[in-house]
């Protein structure tokens, strides 16, 4: 089972950026998706962006053109720089990942790190 480790959280002013990280455990191929998803206060889960198992990427519409996710395969890492944070930006980010081993699915989710924009 893939571990995932989040970090890069905090509190951060309107307009402001940051970066967050996600290491996994274990090897991530090049074949799993990648993603990363928030949970805000009183809504549901929701997927912020995300690399397919074909290398292609996609964002929720509220957050394009801000923020871009990224994977460095030889860090086994994911990236998601977040640019021109606003308040509904505020949530606990979750990375997320995919695929097959040994011929089986399988998914594994880090425990989430908080993002605050403050007003």
């Amino acid at each position: 089972q893939v571990q995932l480790v989040e970090s890069g959280g905090g509190l951060v002013q309107t307009g402001g950026s940051l970066r967050l990280s996600c290491v996994a455990s274990e090897s991530i191929f090049a074949s799993d998706a990648v993603s990363w998803y928030r949970r805000a206060p009183g809504k549901q889960l929701e997927l912020v962006a995300i690399i397919n198992d074909s290398g292609m990427t996609n964002y929720v519409d509220s957050v394009k053109g801000r923020f871009t996710i990224s994977r460095d395969y030889a860090k086994d890492a994911l990236y998601l720089q977040m640019n021109r944070l606003k308040p509904e930006d505020t949530a606990v980010y979750i990375c997320h990942t995919e695929g097959l081993r040994g011929g089986q699915p399988y998914e594994s989710w880090g425990q989430g790190t908080q993002v605050t924009v403050s007003s």
